[in-house]
């Protein structure tokens, strides 16, 4: 896709987030940077796509809380009236046991990892019409295209596991509108928590570097007939 564009992105102040939106940072690329808590590392992070020669401006939200992503849309409408990418990066990742969850905290997971990916992709429809070719980028999770038995962090893979639906729904209803919907899912990486519970078999950890590419392809012109696609990067880990 050329410049100009206009490109939001959740969970932007850190991890793949801050990665996704310092690749993406050049001159003509205009970034909408969600955060929730991380205000210090967000407004680092701008400064930083400006050295670059990208516009850059901060959005706050706790995409757990219904009230706030409509506020958060709000802001999002009042800033651009096209947008050519929403990439849907936050996932919230607790490592307890599924005997050890309340059901507050299954609900503000899920609803920060997957309902607000529904949300956001739902509202933001009229823009990304308006910024055709668009192109939505969901974050996956290795192994989330499988109903298998998750009995640690149960809430986030089952919501992960949503929105590989959500995409593969998605593309099949937008596919006529010009907005192509893929998911890019990492495996185990440097800032993972905790540890693989098995070997890894590309013999290391993954990192931002290796996501970056899945990225570019996505949203390349030469990838404008892809749809509904889930890249799995995670050098074998989960087959």
């Amino acid at each position: 896709m050329n410049a100009p564009r206009t490109i939001f992105i959740t969970g932007a102040a850190q991890g793949i987030g801050r990665a996704m939106a310092l690749h993406l940072a050049a001159p003509g690329t205009r970034l909408l940077l969600h955060y929730r808590k991380s205000r210090a590392q967000a407004e680092a992070l701008a400064e930083q796509v400006r050295a670059k020669g990208a516009g850059a401006e901060l959005l706050r939200a706790d995409l757990a809380n219904l009230a706030e992503r409509e506020a958060l849309l709000e802001q999002l409408r009042e800033k651009t009236t096209a947008l050519q990418v929403l990439i849907n990066n936050v996932g919230v990742y607790d490592g307890r046991g599924l005997l050890e969850f309340e059901p507050e905290d299954w609900q503000r997971i899920f609803d920060a990892s997957c309902s607000a990916v529904f949300h956001l992709i739902s509202r933001t429809l009229p823009l990304l019409r308006a910024g055709t070719p668009a192109r939505i980028i969901n974050l996956g999770d290795s192994g989330n295209d499988r109903v298998i038995a998750r009995p640690t962090a149960t809430p986030y893979h089952i919501a992960k596991l949503g929105v590989h639906v959500l995409t593969r729904s998605y593309a099949k209803l937008l596919a006529g509108d010009g907005i192509t919907v893929n998911q890019i899912s990492p495996g185990f990486l440097d800032n993972s928590l905790g540890e693989p519970g098995s070997t890894l078999p590309a013999g290391r950890k993954g990192g931002f570097a290796d996501i970056l590419p899945a990225l570019d392809y996505l949203l390349s012109a030469e990838a404008a007939y892809v749809t509904g696609a889930n890249i799995v990067v995670a050098g074998g880990w989960n087959l």
